[in-house]
């Protein structure tokens, strides 16, 4: 196993992106998990550059990095939240959490380590961006929209049923 740059890369991002995992499980704050998701979602950016990806990138940091977690926060700021009813985890869980993701990660290193697939040559990197836009914006442009005005109904439907629960509380 030869450590290339790339490969240096890729590990750096992978470890980001399990740790921000594992902390979004065991961190009580939900503004710092969705920190943590946050990093999660940069690092598997970071990942998808390294595998010649470039549009993926940038629509994993635009939508997942951006959009998704302002959703999240928002449906955060509507709901009603409480810290204080949740259980302290043990150090148990901690523990049990920590075999599971080394156990995980050793089977995936065991089953990817002496895994040959047999290299093409392929063009399939050069011009991506191009190619995936003249698809989007030519042949899936109406089910593009479509669901774009479905996110929308859905964020304002969000709102209007927060405000009515919001206005219930006040009139009891």
């Amino acid at each position: 196993m030869t450590f290339s740059g790339e490969f240096l890369a890729f590990l750096g991002l992978a470890l980001v992106a399990v740790i921000g995992g594992v902390l979004l499980l065991n961190l009580t704050k939900v503004m710092h998990m969705v920190v943590a998701l946050i990093f999660t979602f940069v690092a598997i950016a970071g990942i998808y550059v390294l595998l010649s990806a470039e549009f993926i990138a940038a629509v994993q940091i635009l939508i997942y990095s951006g959009a998704i977690t302002i959703i999240m926060l928002f449906g955060i700021m509507l709901t009603k939240h409480d810290d204080e009813s949740e259980p302290k985890t043990g150090r148990l869980r901690k523990v049990l959490l920590f075999l599971g993701v080394i156990g995980f990660a050793f089977a995936v290193y065991i089953g990817i380590y002496n895994f040959n697939i047999e290299q093409v040559p392929t063009t399939l990197h050069e011009n991506n961006t191009m190619q995936i836009g003249k698809t989007l914006y030519s042949k899936w442009v109406i089910p593009f929209e479509l669901t774009s005005v479905l996110l929308l109904v859905a964020l304002v439907g969000a709102i209007v049923l927060a405000k009515k629960d919001k206005k219930e509380a006040d009139d009891e």
